[in-house]
């Protein structure tokens, strides 16, 4: 039977760089990212790579892939998950995730699962929910 949990992350570093050719719109980027989780993940540092399409300056969509070093409900280990998501002109970042097959370590071993969060421009700390299983 499924476990879910769910905490808040925060935004540790956010290195954006423009791919291909001028600055106009659309246009496609690439963005390193660092985020510390609490809660049900705990991950102090994650390293995560988007890749992200702007419709606009402000509208687009992403993916990426994420990962996690640390604990899940109290589990040691390590997995990567995948991220698709969009950002409105409003600033709201909505994204789902979900845990890459056979990536998972240590007392995680065998891990699936899938979650999601809304960020909403100006937090600084953003909830997630997360769904799971273990082998």
């Amino acid at each position: 039977m499924p476990v879910q949990t769910s905490g808040h992350f925060t935004y540790a570093d956010w290195t954006e760089r423009a791919v291909g050719p001028g600055a106009d719109h659309p246009k496609l980027a690439h963005a390193s990212v660092a985020n510390s989780f609490t809660g049900g993940i705990e991950a102090a540092r994650t390293t995560c790579e988007y890749t992200i399409g702007y419709g606009t300056a402000e509208t687009g969509t992403f993916t990426g892939m994420e990962l996690l070093a640390g604990s899940l409900d109290g589990r040691a280990g390590t997995f990567v998950v995948e991220e698709r998501g969009s950002f409105g002109a409003d600033g709201t970042v909505r994204c789902t995730f979900e845990v890459v097959p056979g990536t998972a370590t240590g007392e995680l071993t065998g891990l699936r699962g899938t979650g999601s969060f809304t960020a909403v421009r100006g937090e600084s700390s953003i909830p997630y929910t997360f769904e799971y299983d273990l082998d």
